[in-house]
């Protein structure tokens, strides 16, 4: 593969735009004297996440799009539309966009979920960076198979869609916990409201014509094949299906976990156990707990997380110690509690004795190390001294960092925060809370074998069979 972008050069190009404090680059910053000088991308899924959100971020470095995909015609002619994609080719299946755009450097991945593996390995195999969106996989064995596969491609530059990881919030709170300020760390709480999606039913008994212009054999792909019903699966609310999604509990999963994943060091858990109202329906229930058990591991102890969602369900008064708001993160310690909000963006410090969260100019927080590499003032050259004050460019003071991380990655050396390695072993936690909530019973999980102790019929769920192999990578 061709990358024509030098890192150098990228970089160079984006510490001039920081310094100038642009929201956007300007126009050609990155371009040079011909376009052929960017990377190309192809993006493949082109619902509301990847237009609202991923294109946008792309935009904002100057990248091109090249090529499109989605199997619904409705998707593919409206993305079409959209400033910076008009002269994008558009296809219908990403196989035939992987094999006639041997150009392109790159594909962003915004499917439903039980499309990421599959669209991740035929985009590996074909040579391709690859950022997909969370959760990466839709089971057990499809995390162990993409870790295994992005292993396979040391070359290839991976991101997973958990862009909290990049805020500073994050980066500073994965320094508190290491650095033992909390003291002994024994419970993670994280909650997350009810959402729109169907919740604690099975799916209506009548159907409804086919959409014209949607594929709807290759929408479902591997999954159980299901007749069309308009409003409840697509656009936009597939994610409540088990046969599709998982949830709040996968939709969420890498972003909420991640931060006591890392810092932690957790690994796989080795008992999960769930509770809740609706549960045993085809969809996620309305009301949830799951409780994940971690065993310890060198000088950490054993540690118990905590998910809750559904509406209004929130920690005991006992862990939060006075209202919360509808989403959240705290891990609690001997010494201490962080609250790091749902997508593990923020930095706040409930030290021992204290009644109320500090931020991370606390005076013990602000001795301790910075561990974690720094977007700004590492590759953007940002001054250290306002970067001591909490200042940072606007140009990546949130999200866009996350992507241009991956983009950084793509075009040379530099090594994403995020890459499948680590976001497959963060989804494999979520997706064994989905197991227990499926299954119905508590789930002693043997890591290394891959199996639920004693529930040998767990296995359909764990590493559940295609219905078809007509649309998976040829």
């Amino acid at each position: 593969m061709s990358h024509k972008l030098s890192r150098r050069r990228f970089v160079q190009a984006a510490a001039a735009a920081g310094i100038g404090l642009p929201t956007i680059l300007p126009s050609g910053i990155l371009a040079g004297p011909s376009p052929n000088e960017r990377l190309s991308f192809a993006c493949i899924g082109m619902g509301g996440q990847m237009r609202g959100y991923l294109i946008p971020e792309l935009g904002k470095i100057e990248q091109q799009i090249v090529a499109i995909c989605d199997v619904d015609k409705r998707q593919r002619e409206s993305a079409l539309q959209v400033k910076g994609l008009t002269n994008a080719k558009a296809y219908h299946d990403y196989r035939e966009l992987l094999d006639k755009e041997t150009g392109v450097d790159a594909v962003i991945i915004a499917t439903p979920d039980h499309w990421h593996v599959p669209i991740c390995q035929a985009a590996l195999q074909a040579g391709k960076h690859v950022y997909c969106e969370k959760p990466l996989a839709h089971s057990i064995a499809e995390c162990r198979t993409l870790e295994k596969l992005a292993k396979s491609h040391p070359k290839l530059a991976t991101q997973t869609g958990n862009q909290g990881c990049s805020t500073e919030g994050f980066r500073r709170s994965f320094e508190v916990i290491q650095s033992g300020l909390l003291g002994t760390i024994t419970e993670v709480h994280v909650w997350h409201p009810a959402h729109g999606w169907p919740n604690g039913v099975d799916r209506p008994a009548t159907s409804d014509p086919i959409p014209e212009g949607l594929d709807w054999n290759f929408w479902l792909g591997k999954a159980p094949a299901r007749p069309y019903h308009k409003e409840i699966y697509h656009p936009g609310k597939w994610r409540g299906w088990y046969d599709f999604g998982g949830g709040s509990m996968a939709d969420f999963c890498c972003h909420g976990f991640q931060l006591a994943y890392r810092a932690l060091e957790l690994d796989a858990p080795t008992r999960i156990e769930a509770t809740g109202d609706d549960l045993g329906h085809e969809s996620y229930p309305t009301r949830c707990t799951v409780t994940f058990d971690f065993a310890a591991n060198g000088k950490r102890g054993p540690v118990k997380l905590f998910f809750y969602s559904g509406d209004k369900h929130v920690p005991p008064d006992h862990i939060t110690k006075g209202p919360v708001g509808s989403t959240g993160c705290l891990v609690v310690g001997s010494e201490g509690t962080l609250s790091a909000g749902l997508w593990n963006t923020d930095c706040n410090i409930r030290l021992k004795g204290a009644s109320d969260f500090q931020g991370a100019n606390q005076p013990e927080v602000a001795k301790i190390a910075k561990t974690q590499p720094r977007i700004d003032t590492e590759v953007l050259k940002w001054d250290p001294k306002r970067a001591a004050k909490g200042e940072r460019p606007r140009w990546s003071q949130v999200n866009n960092s996350h992507m241009f991380e991956w983009v950084l990655a793509c075009a040379g050396d530099a090594k994403s925060y995020s890459p499948f390695e680590i976001g497959a072993r963060i989804t494999e936690v979520g997706m064994l809370g989905v197991l227990a909530l499926r299954m119905q019973k508590p789930i002693v999980w043997d890591a290394e074998k891959r199996q639920a102790v004693g529930l040998p019929e767990a296995d359909a769920i764990i590493d559940p069979k295609p219905s078809t192999d007509k649309y998976l990578p040829r």
